[in-house]
């Protein structure tokens, strides 16, 4: 009986720290909503919908992944795409 507890205890701290990374990507996914919000209200940025538009157009497979970085002093988009042949590949688009 002692054994089992102990397992079931071990699990447990291991179910929740394995949990954390999520529960903190998702508050980053949160910050990373509010500030392309942000940004496309100011003007800085165009709207992803748009900009996965031409993703589509130019690169052909699956969004399975869409980041906002900062980079060369500009914000961009950046997408990985996955193509049929199941390669994944990055895609930079100027946000602007």
């Amino acid at each position: 009986m002692k054994i089992a507890l102990t397992r079931l205890a071990a699990l447990s701290v291991a179910g929740l720290v394995l949990a954390m990374p999520l529960v903190v990507r998702a508050q980053d996914d949160d910050d990373d909503h509010d500030r392309a919000r942000d940004l496309y209200e100011r003007g800085e940025i165009e709207g992803l919908a748009d900009i996965m538009a031409i993703v589509r157009a130019r690169t052909p497979g699956e969004i399975v992944a869409v980041d906002l970085i900062r980079a060369g002093g500009k914000w961009v988009y950046r997408f990985q795409v996955v193509a049929a042949d199941g390669r994944r590949r990055i895609v930079d688009i100027d946000a602007g």
